[in-house]
């Protein structure tokens, strides 16, 4: 299979509304009991020049992924210009934004319809990039649990311990209601499930993909790849780490507490909600009450601080795929009016 699909409207509509309902629960816990005029005092005080760095660093590790996408194109014979490797995935990134998870298939079906790769065979490459991606942020959480272990343990303590057992089991009743919702709506809809996942797609798929991950071992370029993976994080690191210089509460976090931050927010990414709205900004609250609590500080104010980091760092990112991912658009439509006439 080499040409795209049309997606299925209720597939899309469900996504996104569940999206958004997980996007809103994790944004509720993360406010909840917030003071928002203190909020809004630390962003009043906020130096916006490292975010405009960090932001640069976030860009760039948009270009390091284009051409490290192309080396793993190479072996499957494809040679594509890193213009359209970067406007494709720019206008990914705009459609996670949307639907969650869906940036993947954005992406190959853009590549496609500017290079004619085909679907299958690009999709491929791109998990073969998130297995890779994986095995770099497993490095960032051992350098996380090496050097920031005592952060980890001091937050379990405060949870366990000082706010009282009754608020932990609290968020585990609603941790277990969640997953009782989940299992009886996969229940109720499982026909419906089990048409939109079509096994014969993935059948269709299936050689395509193998081809596409099988290409690490025919890199011509793997010290190059390695090195291209290396600085994807590394940049991913510093527009994490830098955006901390920007509150006078974070500027004399160390290194070592931007390994935990970047593990933390990326963790919060994860969660299937919209645009990793509310999840992110969860997980940055947790985080810096962690990283005050081995400092031995007030958690509540870590708690104030890590939200406000969160929603910086968050819009910054949200800002970069806005604005890349709505110029990719015009880009990749000239580009494949060009390709057309070939």
């Amino acid at each position: 299979m080499s040409e795209p699909k049309s997606p299925n409207p209720l597939k899309t509509f469900l996504t996104i509304a569940i999206s958004i309902v997980v996007a809103a629960v994790f944004m509720w816990f993360a406010l909840r009991g917030m003071e928002f005029e203190k909020i809004a005092g630390y962003f009043a005080e906020a130096d916006y020049f490292w975010v405009l760095v960090a932001s640069v660093f976030g860009i760039l590790a948009y270009w390091f992924r284009a051409v490290r996408w192309n080396l793993l194109l190479e072996p499957l014979g494809y040679s594509i210009s890193n213009s359209n490797s970067f406007w494709t995935i720019s206008f990914g990134y705009l459609m996670n934004l949307t639907i969650p998870r869906s940036g993947e298939v954005a992406r190959s079906t853009a590549l496609y319809s500017v290079e004619k790769v085909p679907v299958n065979k690009s999709f491929g490459t791109i998990i073969l990039e998130r297995v890779v991606d994986l095995m770099c942020m497993g490095v960032f959480l051992l350098f996380t649990l090496i050097f920031k272990y005592d952060a980890i343990l001091a937050f379990y303590r405060y949870v366990t311990q000082q706010k009282g057992k009754s608020e932990s089991d609290g968020l585990l009743y609603y941790f277990l209601a969640a997953a009782l919702l989940f299992a009886v709506f996969t229940y109720l809809f499982r026909k419906r499930l089990t048409q939109i996942v079509l096994f014969q797609k993935v059948l269709d798929f299936g050689k395509g993909i193998f081809h596409g991950l099988m290409s690490i071992f025919k890199l011509k370029k793997k010290f190059t790849f390695i090195i291209y993976s290396l600085a994807i994080w590394i940049c991913y690191y510093l527009a994490a780490y830098l955006v901390c210089f920007a509150l006078p509460e974070t500027s004399a976090f160390t290194p070592a507490d931007g390994f935990f931050i970047i593990v933390v927010g990326t963790l919060g990414m994860m969660i299937p909600a919209s645009g990793g709205i509310g999840a992110f900004h969860l997980a940055l609250k947790f985080g810096i009450m962690a990283l005050y609590l081995s400092l031995g500080k007030n958690p509540e104010e870590g708690g104030e601080v890590g939200l406000s980091y969160a929603f910086i760092s968050h819009t910054m990112q949200l800002a970069i795929m806005l604005v890349m991912g709505l110029i990719s658009v015009p880009v990749l439509a000239k580009a494949r009016s060009a390709a057309a006439l070939k």
